[in-house]
């Protein structure tokens, strides 16, 4: 990617792919940053941290992030999570619920939303 490629940020629960679609971001030479927003009480921590030029926000389900990971957590605290993600759904450029794709469909649909604003 040349110099000017935008700044991608990634937020979402944990579990919802955020790492996995990063690392193939960046093997294609685009700058992400992963923003741990679902652990921050600063609604708009994404922003004043990170204030990328495109925030995607990746989206699961409880049962889904729960067993993706091995999570030994409570439906409260995804629901936490949720509540801490909203601000960052609300203003995300591209917002993609991964419960039923696989990180290849994640990715394509990145790159289809990337392309398109070149």
């Amino acid at each position: 990617m040349p110099a000017s490629s935008p700044l991608i940020g990634v937020v979402g629960p944990c579990g919802s792919g955020k790492s996995t679609l990063i690392a193939r971001l960046e093997q294609r030479g685009f700058t992400c940053r992963h923003i741990a927003q679902e652990h921050s009480y600063v609604k708009d921590m994404w922003k004043r941290i990170t204030n990328p030029d495109v925030l995607i926000f990746l989206q699961a389900s409880y049962p889904v992030c729960s067993a993706r990971r091995a999570l030994n957590w409570t439906e409260e605290e995804y629901l936490e999570q949720q509540r801490r993600l909203e601000h960052a759904c609300a203003h995300a450029d591209l917002v993609i619920d991964t419960d039923s794709l696989t990180p290849d469909e994640v990715f394509e649909r990145v790159m289809a939303f990337l392309n398109s604003k070149v």
